[in-house]
């Protein structure tokens, strides 16, 4: 992370050529196939004949449903007023999310997205939701370090309860133990609002390094990330309180194997002049200041916080 941080600080503004999406490949394995090698990691051998055969008779019987119907069930009642700022519809379209395809989601967190991806794969594609090891870390309590070790089955119990697929349709990996057979067969990565965590736990050239080797050839990164003014200094942004400068995003992607696909500005809030003391936390949803902040009504104003959009694709 050292050298990143050496060659990142001294870069100055890039020059980008971007350059229009290719079509996926079609040799890749299939998302059934990628489904059953989810099922035998999770299950075991013993289960994997009747549960392939449960798998391939649910996605023969059911169709996948649109995305449309997804954004509009009423699981995401509560999430929905938040679609304007986090505009769902246009952003997976920019990261060309198909329902047949393999989507990896980086640390799900609270699961605004995970509630939209999980139905929306779980018929014709696959979703598997990665997180960071538990191991190594520092923990409060006991208690919080159970938590942390036993996220991958309580997330796919979670997601059942909350969108009404199969926990069987869900798959949830630490980091380091993604099984060898998922390697090379994501169709996408997904990061939501997440580089600047890995940033500041100096974690990211691990990360990126492990989601890269999960996506296929040619698979693509799409990143959602807040962030900084064009021309904030290096002291400005780190360590990073939420944003980070879209350039220096870039640039750690490029250092990683990847290539700028092209950018968007589905995700823009030109009302935030995101430069807070507090950092992003100030604006909805967190509001970190409290309810007797004079200014408010200010934060409430402005919405959530300025983003970039960003998609990455795979190289040699």
């Amino acid at each position: 992370m050292r050298t990143t941080i050496a060659i990142l600080a001294g870069a100055t503004a890039l020059s980008l050529a971007v350059s229009p999406a290719v079509a996926q490949e079609q040799s890749r394995p299939s998302a059934r196939d990628i489904l059953g090698r989810v099922l035998e990691a999770v299950l075991g051998d013993e289960e994997q004949p009747e549960q392939d055969a449960a798998a391939e008779a649910v996605v023969d019987a059911v169709p996948a449903p649109t995305l449309e119907t997804v954004l509009a069930h009423e699981r995401r009642n509560a999430d929905r007023a938040r679609d304007q700022y986090r505009n769902p519809a246009a952003t997976l379209a920019f990261f060309q999310i198909e329902p047949t395809q393999t989507v990896v989601e980086w640390g799900p967190g609270g699961g605004w997205y995970t509630r939209v991806l999980a139905p929306y794969l779980a018929q014709e594609g696959a979703y598997v939701a990665v997180n960071g090891d538990s191991d190594g870390r520092t923990y409060p309590n006991r208690n919080a370090e159970l938590r942390a070790k036993g996220w991958t089955q309580r997330f796919r119990k979670t997601v059942a309860e909350m969108t009404g697929v199969t926990a069987d349709q869900v798959a949830a990996y630490e980091l380091d133990e993604v099984p060898e057979g998922l390697n090379g067969t994501a169709d996408r990565v997904l990061i939501f609002r997440s580089m600047h965590g890995l940033w500041n736990a100096d974690e990211a050239d691990e990360v990126l390094g492990g989601l890269r080797k999960l996506l296929a050839d040619e698979g693509m990164v799409g990143v959602v990330q807040h962030r900084a003014p064009a021309n904030a200094s290096w002291s400005d942004v780190n360590p990073a309180r939420g944003y980070m400068r879209q350039t220096d995003i870039i640039k750690l992607f490029e250092l990683h194997g990847f290539r700028l696909v092209s950018t968007s500005e589905v995700n823009a809030n030109p009302r935030d002049p995101a430069n807070w003391e507090r950092g992003v936390w100030t604006l909805p949803p967190v509001l970190t200041t409290g309810e007797d902040d004079p200014r408010r009504d200010e934060y409430l104003a402005i919405g959530e916080s300025d983003r970039m959009t960003l998609l990455f694709r795979k190289v040699d």
